[in-house]
């Protein structure tokens, strides 16, 4: 007991708090490392399961959208696809249809509802054609040279009595300058010594051809409706020598189309024909072919 009470007391109760203060302390420095690594494992695990939250939310809204859509899509193809069998152009009509040749009905028809819109009731009854202003039309077997052999058996006759210059005898009309080209070519057996001219707007000025045709006799001219139009106004061909009027009615190009079946074609060809031409035909010069 002596030596317990020699002891100094006061070391003895800091040396007992001490390590008791390192006895706490030595865990707590422990628990901190522990405590805040699982902390930052929690944060960093929070970031992607929130981001992989809202991704599978986006991805299921996407799904359902695009759900949504393929369910409308059905419904739009089934409206486009009624809207375009609905609409056809003009080759499906013509390719399903089969080649009829043309008549004098068809032209008639043509200029009614032309004049009914610029024209009275008389005026439209002065511009009728009878059946007598027209030739026999082609049956779809002719060719062009076999059609004017038949159409006009007295061609070397007329042909020798035929003196007047800006003026022909045999009048083709056609659609293209392409399609001239190919007519003039098929003329080679009926024409003889004839002298044909190609009318067409293509590379060639209207004064070039208001010179070619007032220097010498011309026999046959074959040419689209809008250059003969322009010469007719210009005073560079007239219909005083004219006895034949043949339409390139029933050829078809390669979208099935004939010549009154291009717009632009049908509204120069109603057009030339307002050039005198229906009058001479009404008066009995001029007749109409349909090939």
């Amino acid at each position: 007991m002596a030596d317990d009470l020699g002891d100094e007391w006061w070391t003895q109760g800091d040396n007992s708090d001490v390590p008791e203060v390192e006895e706490e302390t030595e865990p707590a420095e422990e628990k901190q490392p522990i405590k805040s690594t699982p902390k930052k494992r929690k944060v960093e695990k929070q970031i992607p399961d929130a981001t992989k939250k809202k991704k599978k939310a986006t991805v299921k809204k996407e799904c359902f959208i695009t759900q949504e859509r393929s369910e409308e899509k059905p419904d739009n193809e089934s409206n486009k696809n009624k809207k375009r069998r609905k609409k056809k152009t003009i080759t499906d009509v013509l390719t399903s249809s089969k080649p009829v040749p043309g008549s004098p009905v068809d032209l008639v028809s043509l200029l009614k509802t032309y004049h009914s819109q610029t024209r009275s009731v008389i005026e439209q009854e002065e511009l009728t054609l009878q059946d007598s202003c027209f030739l026999s039309c082609n049956d779809l077997t002719h060719s062009l040279s076999s059609y004017l052999k038949e159409v006009c058996p007295k061609w070397a006759k007329m042909q020798k009595q035929h003196t007047q210059t800006s003026s022909v005898v045999l009048l083709i009309v056609c659609g293209s300058a392409l399609r001239t080209i190919d007519l003039i070519k098929q003329l080679v057996t009926f024409k003889g010594q004839a002298k044909v001219l190609k009318l067409f707007a293509k590379h060639i000025k209207v004064e070039e051809q208001i010179k070619s045709l007032s220097k010498g006799v011309t026999h046959i001219a074959v040419g689209t409706p809008g250059r003969i139009c322009a010469l007719l106004e210009k005073e560079g061909l007239t219909v005083q020598g004219l006895r034949y009027l043949v339409l390139d009615w029933n050829y078809r190009d390669q979208k099935q189309r004939r010549m009154v079946d291009v717009p632009e074609v049908k509204g120069d060809l109603l057009k030339m024909m307002d050039q005198g031409l229906i009058q001479s035909c009404r008066e009995g010069t001029v007749k109409i072919g349909l090939f």
